[in-house]
């Protein structure tokens, strides 16, 4: 079964200008792009869960279609989804997902922000 938080920190850490903080607790990882919160890995009776950020659409099509995504847990529950660890919860879908979480705060940003993480994304390849 895949590791959920593992994998989650693989993922956002390959995410141009991700900042992860434990502002919460000391097992809270909070991923932010330019202080925008996109994704939180964290533990709930011993069960690893994330919470990751949607469109209220997305959302419930996802909680339509898989079990073991559901409402964000403590967090607003049309723009936010928690996806507990499953047998059936593949790679390719939570990478997926989580892209679309780091996508959907981008596209949120001002433009300013924008074109900086523009310049950073362009370092990056350039160091590739």
């Amino acid at each position: 079964m895949l590791n959920l938080h593992h994998f989650a920190k693989q993922q956002a850490s390959s995410l141009t200008a991700t900042t992860c903080t434990q502002p919460f607790m000391p097992n809270c990882d909070v991923y932010k792009v330019f202080n925008k919160i996109y994704l939180m890995t964290f533990s709930l009776n011993h069960h690893p869960i994330l919470n990751l950020k949607t469109t209220p659409q997305e959302s419930e099509m996802l909680r339509d279609t898989y079990p073991f995504i559901h409402t964000g847990y403590h967090m607003n529950k049309q723009h936010w989804i928690s996806i507990y660890e499953h047998e059936d919860l593949s790679e390719d879908l939570l990478k997926d997902l989580i892209n679309s979480s780091y996508q959907l705060v981008i596209f949120n940003l001002a433009k300013t922000k924008k074109q900086q993480l523009q310049i950073l994304q362009s370092i990056k390849k350039s160091r590739q």
